[in-house]
């Protein structure tokens, strides 16, 4: 049988070993592709679902750098989809690890890989860990003050204004600290005060966050 062949088969079954929640099973067949991997490829893949299964963070670091060393070697387009959540994983390991500046590394590495990603729900909920992981660290971009903004999401939350959340969470959420994240945001909040839906004194908390910001 063509190793290549065997490989794919190999972390499609451990795929759907996952799927039905035989953790076990899975890394058993992970282990066996990886031990089958004929080039860089295919390691890199073994090593990714690897990482997956991994006990400890020292464990998940290990495989991670692995599978980030073998797509550096492939250095194709197949693995340029890869590196976001390699670095996101590098940088949670670290950050697990206590290694503040490490992982605040790899997380602006993460942010610089997002671009690489196709529009959808992936690229967007790895946008949103990856911001995450820069302002846990202090990798974002410093703001001198948000006017109040947290606040006022609190007390969103706390009514459960779905519609002003659905305008404002994904920005704020997706910030990555760039000037341009700013600049979403503060699209974002200006629309929602523009439709003046919030109760009187939100509307003026929200005019101070926007004036903040802006």
């Amino acid at each position: 049988m063509n190793p290549g062949n065997a490989v794919v088969r190999l972390c499609a079954d451990g795929m759907r070993a996952e799927t039905e929640g035989r953790a076990d099973d899975a890394r058993e067949l992970f282990e066996r592709a990886w031990d089958l991997a004929a080039d860089d490829y295919e390691a890199c893949v073994a090593a990714h679902y690897l990482a997956r299964h991994q006990t400890s963070p020292e464990g998940v670091l290990r495989w991670n750098q692995e599978c980030l060393d073998r797509a550096d070697r492939v250095g194709d387009e197949r693995v340029t989809g890869f590196y976001p959540s390699l670095h996101l994983n590098l940088g949670s390991a670290h950050r697990e690890l206590g290694r503040t500046e490490l992982a605040r590394e790899q997380f602006v590495r993460a942010a610089a890989r997002l671009d690489g990603l196709p529009p959808g729900e992936y690229a967007t909920g790895m946008r949103f860990a990856v911001a995450e992981g820069l302002r846990a660290t202090g990798g974002a971009l410093p703001r001198d003050t948000d006017g109040g903004l947290g606040e006022l999401l609190a007390r969103l939350c706390a009514r459960a204004d779905l519609k002003a959340l659905g305008m404002i969470l994904p920005a704020h959420l997706g910030d990555l600290g760039s000037r341009d994240d700013r600049a979403r945001l503060v699209t974002a909040l200006g629309l929602v005060h523009a439709g003046r839906w919030l109760p009187q004194d939100e509307q003026e908390a929200l005019g101070r966050v926007i004036g903040a910001l802006g």
